[in-house]
């Protein structure tokens, strides 16, 4: 079980990585002006986002596994798994918004400033270290 564990943990720092840098690259797509700048964040989006797909179905299938071998028989009466099921619900939600905004990108469609993007950027560092917290101090 602890191998499924380490590569729960190995994918959920993946699909993180590109949680962090892809609105970082809307912060700068978004100031972006020529053509050649725009062309190059469209790929760069697109590609990240395939990872990032990645890293999030492998994270949800090992954490899964995880649930079903021992966590929700062990943990189901406790109210730190029940959050941390939501935040990484809300995780998905977030991520699928990101999907959503690289396709407005790649359509030139974007109604978004760099400052909404510097904000939003922050969503996945406040869902980390809250769900680090509950999975590892088991709070309540």
């Amino acid at each position: 079980m602890l191998w499924i564990k380490a590569f729960h943990i190995v994918f959920m720092v993946t699909w993180f990585a590109g949680l962090f840098y892809l609105p970082r690259l809307f912060v700068y797509h978004a100031d972006a002006t020529d053509s050649t700048s725009i062309e190059r964040f469209k790929i760069m989006e697109r590609r990240l986002l395939i990872m990032t797909n990645i890293g999030a179905a492998l994270t949800l299938l090992f954490g899964v596994w995880l649930l079903l071998s021992y966590a929700w028989q062990a943990y189901h009466g406790q109210g730190w798994l029940h959050a941390k099921l939501m935040l990484v619900a809300v995780l998905f939600v977030y991520h699928h918004v990101c999907g959503r905004y690289v396709r407005r990108f790649r359509d030139d469609r974007n109604t978004r400033s760099s400052r909404y993007y510097r904000f939003f950027n922050e969503v996945p560092s406040v869902l980390l270290i809250s769900i680090v917290i509950l999975a590892i101090v088991k709070p309540f």
